[in-house]
C-alpha cells in the first residue's frame, strides 16, 4: 500500500480551496492510499484527515509537541506521531511516504514542500512531487519559480521533476 503525505493548510481558505480538497480526497478513496500529514485537525488537512479516516483509510499524523495544543492535533488517527521540532516532522513524513501533494497552504506549507524539492535537488529525495493546482492558487508561485529558472537558479531538469497539477487523475509515480 502506497503512503501519500500531503502538505496544506491549517486554515480552510476559500470555498475553491475546498472543492481541491474534495478533488484529492476522491483520488486518495479511489486508489486507497494511505495518509501521511502534518497530524492536526484543522483547515483543509483536517477537512482531509477526517474524510479518510471516516472512509477507512489510514492515516498517520506527525506533529510536534508545541502544535499538538495549538493546531487541535487529531487524535483520531490511527498513528499520530508527536515530536521535538518541524525538521524531525518534516523527517518522519519523508521517511513514511512514497509521494508528496501539496495543496493550498501557507508559510508552513511552502516551507514543507521546498524542503522535499531541495532534497530532490540534492538526490536525498528520488519521490515524487506534485501540486494539486485545480484552483490556481499556486499559479503566481510557479510563475516566481519560472522566473528563478530564466534567472539560472532553478534549473529546468528540476523544475521539469516537479508535477504541476490540475487533476490527481495526471498524478504520475514515475517522473523521466
Amino acid at each position: 500500500m502506497k503512503n501519500v503525505a500531503l502538505f496544506c493548510g491549517a486554515r480552510t481558505g476559500s470555498e475553491m480551496h475546498a472543492r481541491t480538497a474534495e478533488q484529492f480526497i476522491s483520488w486518495m478513496q479511489k486508489y486507497k492510499y494511505n495518509l501521511v500529514y502534518g497530524g492536526g485537525s484543522t483547515g483543509i488537512m483536517g477537512v482531509v484527515s477526517n474524510a479518510l479516516i471516516d472512509s477507512g483509510h489510514k492515516v498517520i499524523g506527525v506533529i510536534p509537541h508545541f502544535l499538538y495544543d495549538w493546531e487541535v492535533g487529531n487524535d483520531r488517527c490511527d498513528e499520530l506521531i508527536k515530536v521535538i521540532s518541524m525538521h524531525e516532522r518534516k523527517k518522519i513524513m519523508f521517511d513514511r511516504a512514497d509521494a508528496f501533494v501539496v495543496l493550498p497552504g501557507g508559510f508552513g506549507t511552502l516551507d514543507e514542500i521546498c524542503e522535499m524539492i531541495t532534497w530532490q535537488q540534492l538526490a536525498i529525495n528520488d519521490k515524487p512531487i506534485a501540486f494539486l493546482n485545480s484552483s490556481g492558487y499556486f499559479d503566481r508561485f510557479f510563475d516566481f519559480i519560472e522566473y528563478a529558472v530564466e534567472s539560472q537558479y532553478i534549473s529546468p531538469e528540476d523544475l521539469n521533476k516537479i508535477q504541476k497539477l490540475k487533476s490527481m487523475d495526471d498524478f504520475l509515480w514515475e517522473i523521466s
